[in-house]
Protein backbone atom coordinates (compact mmCIF):
# COMPACT_ATOMS: atom_id res chain seq x y z
CA UNK A 1 0.00 0.00 0.00
CA UNK A 2 1.37 3.75 -0.81
CA UNK A 3 0.13 6.96 1.14
CA UNK A 4 -2.11 7.40 -1.48
CA UNK A 5 -3.87 4.25 -1.18
CA UNK A 6 -5.31 6.36 2.25
CA UNK A 7 -4.82 3.42 4.67
CA UNK A 8 -2.21 2.50 7.11
CA UNK A 9 -2.21 0.09 9.70
CA UNK A 10 0.23 -1.02 12.71
CA UNK A 11 0.15 -4.90 13.99
CA UNK A 12 3.14 -4.74 16.51
CA UNK A 13 1.57 -4.95 19.81
CA UNK A 14 -1.50 -6.56 21.62
CA UNK A 15 -3.83 -3.61 19.77
CA UNK A 16 -3.65 -3.65 16.12
CA UNK A 17 -4.71 -0.28 14.59
CA UNK A 18 -6.34 0.36 11.05
CA UNK A 19 -6.17 3.93 9.96
CA UNK A 20 -7.69 6.44 7.42
CA UNK A 21 -4.95 8.39 6.19
CA UNK A 22 -6.66 10.40 3.35
CA UNK A 23 -7.48 13.60 5.78
CA UNK A 24 -7.28 16.12 2.90
CA UNK A 25 -10.23 14.62 1.32
CA UNK A 26 -12.05 13.63 4.27
CA UNK A 27 -10.77 10.07 4.22
CA UNK A 28 -13.59 9.77 1.23
CA UNK A 29 -13.55 5.84 0.07
CA UNK A 30 -11.79 6.04 -3.24
CA UNK A 31 -11.53 2.55 -5.14
CA UNK A 32 -7.96 2.29 -4.73
CA UNK A 33 -8.80 3.04 -0.68
CA UNK A 34 -11.07 -0.07 -0.17
CA UNK A 35 -8.66 -2.22 -1.51
CA UNK A 36 -6.07 -0.96 0.79
CA UNK A 37 -8.91 -1.41 3.61
CA UNK A 38 -9.61 -4.77 2.97
CA UNK A 39 -5.86 -5.77 2.57
CA UNK A 40 -5.17 -3.73 5.92
CA UNK A 41 -8.08 -6.26 7.75
CA UNK A 42 -6.68 -9.06 6.25
CA UNK A 43 -2.92 -8.86 7.80
CA UNK A 44 -4.27 -7.33 10.91
CA UNK A 45 -6.64 -10.53 11.24
CA UNK A 46 -3.74 -12.80 10.52
CA UNK A 47 -1.54 -10.89 12.94
CA UNK A 48 -3.88 -12.05 15.65
CA UNK A 49 -4.10 -9.42 17.81
CA UNK A 50 -6.32 -9.25 20.97
CA UNK A 51 -8.22 -5.78 20.35
CA UNK A 52 -8.79 -3.67 17.23
CA UNK A 53 -8.57 -0.03 16.60
CA UNK A 54 -10.23 2.15 13.80
CA UNK A 55 -9.30 5.40 13.85
CA UNK A 56 -8.41 8.18 11.22
CA UNK A 57 -6.55 11.33 10.66
CA UNK A 58 -7.74 14.72 10.02
CA UNK A 59 -11.02 16.34 11.28
CA UNK A 60 -13.17 13.72 9.71
CA UNK A 61 -13.27 10.03 10.02
CA UNK A 62 -15.25 9.44 6.65
CA UNK A 63 -16.99 11.43 4.86
CA UNK A 64 -18.28 8.09 2.65
CA UNK A 65 -17.94 7.26 -0.76
CA UNK A 66 -15.57 10.12 -3.08
CA UNK A 67 -17.69 12.46 -4.87
CA UNK A 68 -14.92 13.49 -7.31
CA UNK A 69 -14.60 9.75 -8.23
CA UNK A 70 -17.95 9.29 -8.80
CA UNK A 71 -18.08 12.82 -11.08
CA UNK A 72 -15.20 11.05 -13.10
CA UNK A 73 -16.73 7.92 -13.41
CA UNK A 74 -20.41 9.39 -13.69
CA UNK A 75 -20.59 7.48 -17.65
CA UNK A 76 -20.74 4.12 -15.78
CA UNK A 77 -21.46 4.87 -11.72
CA UNK A 78 -22.74 1.58 -11.70
CA UNK A 79 -19.49 -0.57 -12.72
CA UNK A 80 -17.81 1.79 -10.20
CA UNK A 81 -19.70 1.83 -7.27
CA UNK A 82 -19.49 -1.89 -8.50
CA UNK A 83 -15.72 -1.86 -8.06
CA UNK A 84 -15.28 -0.16 -4.83
CA UNK A 85 -17.89 -2.14 -3.20
CA UNK A 86 -16.67 -5.45 -4.13
CA UNK A 87 -13.54 -5.93 -2.03
CA UNK A 88 -14.64 -3.10 0.95
CA UNK A 89 -18.07 -5.52 1.83
CA UNK A 90 -15.82 -8.83 2.34
CA UNK A 91 -13.46 -7.05 4.54
CA UNK A 92 -16.26 -6.00 6.75
CA UNK A 93 -17.71 -9.58 7.13
CA UNK A 94 -14.40 -10.45 7.93
CA UNK A 95 -13.96 -7.82 10.55
CA UNK A 96 -17.81 -8.13 12.25
CA UNK A 97 -16.93 -11.86 12.17
CA UNK A 98 -13.50 -11.83 13.76
CA UNK A 99 -13.53 -12.64 17.33
CA UNK A 100 -11.61 -9.41 17.88
CA UNK A 101 -13.19 -6.89 20.38
CA UNK A 102 -13.21 -3.64 17.69
CA UNK A 103 -13.31 -0.16 19.30
CA UNK A 104 -13.49 2.74 16.80
CA UNK A 105 -12.44 6.71 17.27
CA UNK A 106 -14.63 8.27 15.61
CA UNK A 107 -12.85 11.49 15.16
CA UNK A 108 -15.34 13.63 13.35
CA UNK A 109 -18.12 13.78 11.03
CA UNK A 110 -19.11 10.88 9.01
CA UNK A 111 -21.38 9.98 6.39
CA UNK A 112 -22.19 7.58 3.81
CA UNK A 113 -20.42 4.50 3.86
CA UNK A 114 -18.55 5.87 6.79
CA UNK A 115 -21.17 5.54 8.61
CA UNK A 116 -20.96 1.53 8.44
CA UNK A 117 -16.85 2.31 8.67
CA UNK A 118 -17.31 4.21 12.14
CA UNK A 119 -20.60 2.00 13.62
CA UNK A 120 -18.98 -1.47 12.50
CA UNK A 121 -17.19 -1.49 16.30
CA UNK A 122 -18.02 -3.07 19.29
CA UNK A 123 -17.50 -0.28 20.95
CA UNK A 124 -18.18 3.71 19.99
CA UNK A 125 -16.50 6.41 20.74
CA UNK A 126 -17.00 9.87 18.96
CA UNK A 127 -15.74 13.33 19.59
CA UNK A 128 -17.80 16.17 20.58
CA UNK A 129 -17.67 17.51 16.89
CA UNK A 130 -18.42 13.98 15.74
CA UNK A 131 -21.87 14.36 13.53
CA UNK A 132 -23.35 11.84 11.47
CA UNK A 133 -25.08 12.08 7.53
CA UNK A 134 -26.52 8.95 5.85
CA UNK A 135 -26.06 11.30 2.82
CA UNK A 136 -27.56 8.22 0.42
CA UNK A 137 -30.93 9.33 -0.61
CA UNK A 138 -30.01 13.04 -1.14
CA UNK A 139 -27.88 11.90 -4.14
CA UNK A 140 -30.61 9.09 -5.12
CA UNK A 141 -28.07 6.08 -3.76
CA UNK A 142 -29.02 3.71 -0.94
CA UNK A 143 -26.69 2.08 1.41
CA UNK A 144 -23.60 0.21 1.51
CA UNK A 145 -20.90 -0.51 4.06
CA UNK A 146 -23.22 -2.05 6.40
CA UNK A 147 -24.33 1.23 6.94
CA UNK A 148 -28.17 0.47 7.85
CA UNK A 149 -27.49 -2.74 9.17
CA UNK A 150 -25.37 -1.10 11.86
CA UNK A 151 -27.11 1.72 12.23
CA UNK A 152 -30.42 -0.35 12.70
CA UNK A 153 -28.98 -2.43 15.18
CA UNK A 154 -27.73 0.32 17.53
CA UNK A 155 -31.03 3.17 17.00
CA UNK A 156 -33.73 0.24 15.87
CA UNK A 157 -34.83 -0.34 12.22
CA UNK A 158 -37.59 2.39 12.37
CA UNK A 159 -34.72 5.65 13.73
CA UNK A 160 -32.49 3.83 11.06
CA UNK A 161 -34.85 4.20 8.38
CA UNK A 162 -35.59 7.88 9.24
CA UNK A 163 -32.16 8.96 9.34
CA UNK A 164 -31.42 7.15 5.83
CA UNK A 165 -34.40 8.75 4.36
CA UNK A 166 -34.26 12.06 5.82
CA UNK A 167 -30.39 12.36 5.11
CA UNK A 168 -30.71 14.68 8.16
CA UNK A 169 -27.27 15.57 10.16
CA UNK A 170 -27.44 14.61 13.39
CA UNK A 171 -25.26 15.79 16.38
CA UNK A 172 -22.95 14.13 18.07
CA UNK A 173 -25.39 14.13 21.80
CA UNK A 174 -28.83 12.84 20.01
CA UNK A 175 -26.17 10.15 18.23
CA UNK A 176 -25.34 9.28 22.20
CA UNK A 177 -29.28 9.59 23.19
CA UNK A 178 -29.98 6.96 20.89
CA UNK A 179 -27.00 5.00 21.44
CA UNK A 180 -25.68 5.05 18.05
CA UNK A 181 -22.07 5.98 19.74
CA UNK A 182 -21.12 4.45 22.96
CA UNK A 183 -19.15 7.55 24.76
CA UNK A 184 -18.48 11.53 23.82
CA UNK A 185 -14.92 12.73 24.54
CA UNK A 186 -13.68 16.00 24.12
CA UNK A 187 -11.77 15.98 20.58
CA UNK A 188 -8.43 16.21 21.90
CA UNK A 189 -9.04 13.38 24.35
CA UNK A 190 -10.87 11.01 22.02
CA UNK A 191 -7.33 9.06 20.96
CA UNK A 192 -6.15 8.58 24.98
CA UNK A 193 -9.82 7.28 26.03
CA UNK A 194 -10.34 4.81 22.70
CA UNK A 195 -6.65 3.76 23.58
CA UNK A 196 -6.77 3.23 27.12
CA UNK A 197 -9.87 1.13 26.19
CA UNK A 198 -8.50 -1.08 23.31
CA UNK A 199 -5.59 -2.17 25.76
CA UNK A 200 -8.11 -3.08 28.85
CA UNK A 201 -9.71 -5.21 26.02
CA UNK A 202 -6.94 -6.24 24.94
CA UNK A 203 -6.11 -7.55 28.59
CA UNK A 204 -8.92 -9.68 28.39
CA UNK A 205 -9.50 -13.46 28.19
CA UNK A 206 -9.62 -13.80 24.04
CA UNK A 207 -11.38 -17.08 24.47
CA UNK A 208 -13.88 -15.23 26.62
CA UNK A 209 -14.69 -12.16 24.59
CA UNK A 210 -15.00 -14.24 21.53
CA UNK A 211 -17.41 -15.96 22.91
CA UNK A 212 -19.30 -13.38 24.13
CA UNK A 213 -19.27 -11.82 20.51
CA UNK A 214 -20.25 -15.33 19.26
CA UNK A 215 -23.48 -14.79 21.85
CA UNK A 216 -24.73 -11.22 20.79
CA UNK A 217 -24.52 -11.76 17.05
CA UNK A 218 -26.89 -13.97 16.72
CA UNK A 219 -29.27 -11.76 18.90
CA UNK A 220 -32.56 -11.29 18.97
CA UNK A 221 -33.39 -13.86 16.11
CA UNK A 222 -32.29 -17.32 17.80
CA UNK A 223 -34.36 -19.21 19.58
CA UNK A 224 -34.02 -19.59 23.44
CA UNK A 225 -33.67 -23.15 22.99
CA UNK A 226 -31.06 -22.30 20.96
CA UNK A 227 -29.00 -19.73 22.73
CA UNK A 228 -29.25 -21.90 25.50
CA UNK A 229 -27.52 -24.66 24.04
CA UNK A 230 -24.92 -22.63 22.70
CA UNK A 231 -24.52 -20.91 26.11
CA UNK A 232 -23.25 -24.61 27.08
CA UNK A 233 -21.48 -25.38 24.85
CA UNK A 234 -19.25 -22.15 24.97
CA UNK A 235 -19.45 -21.93 28.52
CA UNK A 236 -18.26 -26.05 28.71
CA UNK A 237 -15.37 -24.93 26.77
CA UNK A 238 -14.22 -21.82 28.85
CA UNK A 239 -14.64 -23.90 31.61
CA UNK A 240 -11.45 -26.06 31.00
CA UNK A 241 -9.60 -23.29 29.78
CA UNK A 242 -6.17 -21.99 30.94
CA UNK A 243 -7.85 -18.60 30.65
CA UNK A 244 -10.77 -19.16 33.32
CA UNK A 245 -7.85 -21.38 35.42
CA UNK A 246 -6.19 -18.08 35.93
CA UNK A 247 -9.21 -15.79 36.13
CA UNK A 248 -10.62 -18.03 39.72
CA UNK A 249 -7.12 -18.20 41.08
CA UNK A 250 -6.66 -14.02 40.32
CA UNK A 251 -10.42 -14.01 42.27
CA UNK A 252 -9.56 -16.22 44.87
CA UNK A 253 -6.26 -14.29 45.58
CA UNK A 254 -7.28 -10.51 45.25
CA UNK A 255 -5.80 -9.62 42.09
CA UNK A 256 -5.54 -8.61 38.82
CA UNK A 257 -5.68 -11.44 36.38
CA UNK A 258 -3.23 -12.06 34.20
CA UNK A 259 -4.62 -13.44 30.65
CA UNK A 260 -1.65 -14.17 28.74
CA UNK A 261 -3.25 -17.04 26.44
CA UNK A 262 -6.50 -18.88 25.76
CA UNK A 263 -5.93 -22.30 25.57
Amino acid sequence: MTPSDGIAFETTDDVARIILQAPERGNTLTRAMTKAFALAVDAVLNARPRAILLMAEGRMFCAGGDIDEFIAGADDLGALVDATVAPLHPAMLRLHESPVPVVSAVNGPIGGAGVGLALCADFVLAATSMKLRTGYAAIGLSPDAGTAFYLARRVGPVRAQQWLMLSDAIDAQTCLQHGAVDALHADDALRDAAEALAARLARGAPGSLAAIKTLCAGLPGRALADHLDLEHRLLVERAGSAAAREGIRAFIEKRAPRFSGDV
